[in-house]
């Protein structure tokens, strides 16, 4: 019989590392067939003072790593995820991207996508639309559109996104994390007992499966 463990992955969906970390994350799981994970995504926004219409993604990243050393740790970081990217079989591209979205809508989606075990497909579908096709899923059109894409009712998460269905419980889900101590993201936290942050490699990942196997799950 396959041991169980639970692990919550704090994520945001126009987080670059959070891509690269699921696919690292996936060829973990796939590696410890032994040992029966549940993956539940939760939310957290990397910046949730951005206006709901979100922002043109080059002003936004200028403005972000606005100083020469900014400038150059954006350079490395961008180098080392292309680097990376192939090997995890993504495709990211930074320059065709035209907006930086406001994820809070898409993370309502998410939990949507979770009450129907459609998370992990939903996620990846979420990040391949805005790193690989440069769509910008701040929109809802193009959120109900995805939905659709990973089985979800498209015209009931249309009417859904209409409202502002979910949005305290996605905000009360961030903080809960943040209080917890997430401070950057992915972050990986095992039976609720220890936490690994950082697109790991999938080896490292898999260790940490392990180990949470013979550590019993919070209460």
């Amino acid at each position: 019989m396959a041991q169980k463990i639970s692990v919550d992955i704090v994520a945001d969906l126009v987080c670059p590392w959070c891509w690269l970390g699921k696919r690292n994350w996936d060829a973990a799981v796939a590696a410890v067939p032994e040992v029966s994970v549940e993956t539940i995504w939760r939310p957290y926004q990397l910046d949730p003072t951005l206006a709901r219409e979100g922002r043109p993604y080059r002003d936004y990243m200028k403005a972000k790593f606005s100083s020469a050393d900014d400038a150059g740790r954006w350079k490395a970081m961008r180098e080392y995820l292309e680097q990376a990217a192939p090997g995890a079989g993504i495709d990211f591209r930074f320059d065709a991207i035209e907006m930086r979205p406001n994820t809070l809508d898409a993370h309502r989606l998410m939990r949507w996508a979770r009450g129907q075990d459609c998370a992990d497909a939903m996620a990846e579908s979420l990040f391949a639309a805005f790193f690989r096709d440069a769509r910008d899923i701040g929109d809802r059109a193009v959120l109900s559109e995805l939905a659709g894409e990973a089985g979800l009712d498209t015209a009931i998460i249309a009417d859904l996104l209409a409202t502002d269905r979910d949005e305290k419980a996605v905000w009360e889900e961030e903080v809960f994390f943040r209080k917890l101590g997430v401070t950057g993201v992915p972050t990986y936290i095992f039976n609720g007992q220890f936490a690994v942050s950082g697109a790991q490699e999938p080896a490292v990942l898999a260790d940490a499966i392990r180990q949470a196997v013979n550590e019993p799950a919070e209460s």
